[in-house]
């Protein structure tokens, strides 16, 4: 059994829970443009009988701090995606243009940012249990390990304790983010 690789592992699936945490936060609207407050949309094209992500059928930028725009691949999806960004329900209404839609995005009123910043803490919350549950995982197998004798006692206690350092400094890291993300969304 190769301690350091189980050691690792954990880590690394610390490192991903982090990731995801990060993206989530992406997704959360702070009064300024960003492509990730729509590119995961599911939209469903009629014509096609498929249904793809926002930004695997359309070109997302943002041309200044409140608006987004969206250039579809296929002009003919434009109706599909503007229904798609109204039900997503994330506060955009887009507006046809030409052969693009713009996108603008409305300032938070106070309720709404205080609304954002308590999901924002349930993301993080979410991020630390990935993280946890990597901690567990790995030392399962390591205690299991122990078990069956293939890891000695010293070995274990030595890992668990440097587990316990990555959980530490990960849950952390995620803290860390909630902070910056709090602090977008209430001005503060």
């Amino acid at each position: 059994m190769d301690i350091k690789k189980i050691i690792a592992d954990g880590g690394n699936a610390m490192k991903k829970a982090v990731e995801h945490t990060q993206h989530e936060f992406a997704t959360l609207h702070t009064g300024k443009a960003s492509p990730g407050m729509i590119e995961n949309i599911q939209v469903h094209v009629e014509s096609y009988g498929m249904t793809q992500r926002l930004k695997d059928m359309a070109a997302i930028t943002t041309p200044d701090a409140q608006t987004i725009v969206v250039q579809p691949f296929d002009k003919a999806v434009m109706d599909d995606i503007r229904k798609a960004i109204q039900a997503a329900n994330v506060g955009i209404n887009p507006v046809p243009q030409g052969n693009f839609m713009r996108c603008p995005v409305p300032s938070l009123s106070g309720e709404r940012r205080l609304e954002l910043a308590k999901r924002a803490t349930q993301m993080a919350e979410e991020g630390k249990v990935r993280v946890r549950n990597a901690r567990r995982d790995a030392l399962e197998t390591l205690k299991k390990g122990n078990k069956e004798k293939v890891v000695t006692d010293d070995d274990l206690k030595r890992s668990e304790k440097e587990i316990q350092t990555h959980t530490d400094n990960f849950t952390k890291e995620i803290e860390k983010h909630l902070k910056a993300k709090e602090s977008d969304l209430t001005g503060n």
